[in-house]
C-alpha cells in the first residue's frame, strides 16, 4: 500500500476510535537520534541491558552504569522530539489519544509540548535514592559525578553512543568512577528508570488497566512490546475485544492480536494522517 493509502486508513481508525490509548516505543524516537533496542525480529541490536538485582547487588555493575551513562547522558540531553512526537502533540489537540503511556524514557514527549504522559518505564531525568525515596535533578548528579571524577571528560570525548541514554566505556575507566550518594542518607542512588527485572509500580499498572478498559481502542507505535510491561496492556485490550492497531517498522508480540499493522517508520505515516485529519475538522 502507498503513504496515501495507508494515512486514510489510519485516518479512519482514529475518526472511528477518538478514545485512544496509545502505546509509544524506542521506534518514535529513533529519528531524534536516540538508537533503538532491537532488530526488525525483534533480536537485541546491542549487549543485553543491566539488569535490576545485578545494579542493586554489585558494586561495579553501579559503576559500570555510571561511567557508561555520564557520556550517554549528552545525548538525552541534546536529543530533540521529531516529527512523530509532534504529530501526537497535534493529535491530541484535535481530541484524539489523549491518554498516552510511554516506554521511552528520554522525555521527548513531553518536551514536544503533549499533555498527562505516563512514564511506564521512568525518567533518565531523574535520580531516586534506593533507601530514602529521595528524588533528585540528573543534571545535579552529572555534576556531582564530575566533581568526584575530574578526569571523566578528558578521557572520552566522542563514546559510541547506544540506547537511552548509554555510551560504549571501557571497563577500566568503570572500576575507578566514585560514585555520589544521597545528599540525605548517604544511600546508594539510581536512576528513576525500571531497569529490566524491576517492576513497574502496582498501582501504575492498575491505572493503565483502567484506560486500557475505558478506551476505543489501543495505537501502538514504534514498539515491538518484547517486553511484558508494555504487552500485557495489548493483551488486555484482545481480551476486551479492543481494534489494536501498530506502526512498527518489524515484528511485533502482538502481531496476531492486530486489527490492522504499518509495517514502516513512524514519522512519515504520523505526518500524513495527522494532516489528513486537521483537514477533515
Amino acid at each position: 500500500m502507498t503513504l496515501s493509502t495507508d494515512s486514510h486508513i489510519l485516518a479512519d481508525f482514529i475518526l472511528a476510535n477518538p478514545n485512544l490509548l496509545i502505546i509509544s516505543g524506542a521506534g518514535c524516537s529513533q529519528d531524534s537520534g536516540i538508537p533503538t533496542y532491537r532488530d526488525k525480529e525483534g533480536n537485541w541490536l546491542r549487549n543485553d541491558p543491566i539488569q535490576h538485582k545485578d545494579y542493586l547487588n554489585d558494586a561495579f555493575t553501579r559503576q559500570r552504569y555510571w561511567a557508561r551513562s555520564y557520556y550517554g547522558w549528552r545525548q538525552i540531553v541534546e536529543a530533540q522530539p521529531n516529527s512523530a512526537h509532534q504529530s501526537l502533540v497535534t493529535l491530541q489537540k484535535l481530541g484524539f489519544g489523549s491518554k498516552l503511556v510511554t516506554q521511552n524514557v528520554d522525555g521527548l514527549h513531553q518536551l514536544a509540548g503533549h499533555k498527562n504522559v505516563i512514564d511506564l518505564h521512568g525518567s533518565l531525568s531523574e535520580v531516586v535514592c534506593l533507601s530514602c525515596g529521595e528524588i533528585t535533578d540528573r543534571n545535579e548528579h552529572q555534576k556531582h559525578l564530575l566533581d568526584m571524577n575530574p578526569s571523566l571528560d578528558s578521557l572520552r570525548s566522542h563514546p559510541e553512543i547506544r540506547p537511552d541514554g548509554d555510551a560504549e566505556v571501557d571497563n577500566s575507566i568503570a572500576s575507578t568512577l566514585n560514585l555520589p550518594k544521597c545528599g540525605r542518607c548517604k544511600g546508594v542512588l539510581k536512576p528513576n528508570v525500571v531497569f529490566y527485572g524491576g517492576s513497574v509500580d502496582r498501582g501504575l499498572v492498575q491505572d493503565i488497566y483502567q484506560m486500557t478498559q475505558d478506551a476505543d481502542a489501543v495505537l501502538i507505535i514504534g514498539s515491538s512490546l518484547m517486553v511484558f510491561s508494555s504487552f500485557r496492556f495489548v493483551k488486555r485490550a484482545r481480551e476486551l475485544e479492543k481494534p489494536i492497531v501498530a506502526i512498527n517498522d518489524g515484528m511485533t508480540r502482538a502481531d496476531d492480536f492486530l486489527t490492522t499493522k504499518f509495517e514502516q517508520p513512524c514519522q512519515e505515516l504520523l505526518i500524513a494522517t495527522t494532516s489528513l485529519l486537521t483537514q477533515q475538522l
